[in-house]
């Protein structure tokens, strides 16, 4: 039998009405290379710890519905929930409606979660390098009905600096997007390092959010508490998550 799901606080100043959530990897029934609480059905892991992983979360949010889990393709879709004919095929998602929860799966990019302060609307954002230069987190503050310096972000556990390290043509892609990103970047033993949360938050602050608060932790330095693919290669997913508190 496995413990109850662990996950990580969300420190953020949002509304009581928001709700958030981050799972760490520990207190599933998934073996190994997936242990513990593997979240994604798509990385190799029995489909039947994956299913019991999930209804133990379930459980431990205290909520009535399954998270809204996407197929997540490295895009710059943004996906809105409140429409009954969404595909959930994409790397963000947007909703206004109690009780559904927006959830992105991540084992070294970064996750985003925004609301408004005015709690009526909550996203998810899944922000890897792909996302971050598709510009994702600006369409998504596009999407919400309040303007951005009503909305409030929390950028989850991914992986840090020390340990991302990318090439030259990576640097250069970010830096002609716009150039403040070169301070996102540092070179370490004749290679550059990129830091997501860095890029992620002058990607807010551009988009005019300024309320931002991160949970600063590099999942690649932590083996015990996270999954990371950069570390493992064959690993097992975490979940961020936001909703609105459904009060009926």
């Amino acid at each position: 039998m496995s413990a109850a799901p662990r996950g990580v606080v969300v420190n953020w100043p949002a509304p009581a009405r928001v709700r958030a959530a981050f799972t760490t990897r520990c207190g599933g029934v998934s073996n190994r290379p997936w242990a513990s609480l593997n979240l994604a059905s798509h990385v190799g892991d029995d489909p039947l710890a994956v299913a019991s992983n999930r209804a133990a979360l379930v459980a431990s949010l205290g909520v009535r519905h399954e998270p809204c889990w996407l197929e997540q393709i490295h895009s710059d879709i943004l996906l809105n929930l409140d429409d009954p004919t969404c595909a959930r095929r994409g790397d963000a998602a947007i909703t206004s409606v109690p009780g559904r929860i927006a959830t992105v799966l991540v084992a070294d990019c970064l996750p985003v979660l925004l609301c408004d302060r005015q709690a009526q609307q909550v996203a998810a954002v899944h922000a890897g390098w792909r996302g971050l230069a598709g510009e994702l987190i600006a369409k998504t503050v596009s999407a919400f009905g309040a303007p951005p310096a009503d909305l409030i972000a929390w950028l989850g556990p991914a992986i840090g600096p020390s340990a991302y390290a990318v090439g030259d043509d990576l640097r250069a892609r970010f830096v002609a997007l716009d150039a403040r990103n070169a301070r996102a970047f540092q070179r370490i033993a004749q290679q550059w390092h990129m830091d997501l949360a860095a890029v992620a938050a002058l990607q807010l602050a551009a988009a005019g959010v300024t309320a931002v608060s991160a949970s600063g932790v590099c999942v690649h330095g932590d083996a015990q508490n996270y999954f990371s693919y950069r570390r493992d290669g064959e690993t097992g997913r975490m979940a961020a998550m936001v909703w609105l508190q459904d009060s009926a």
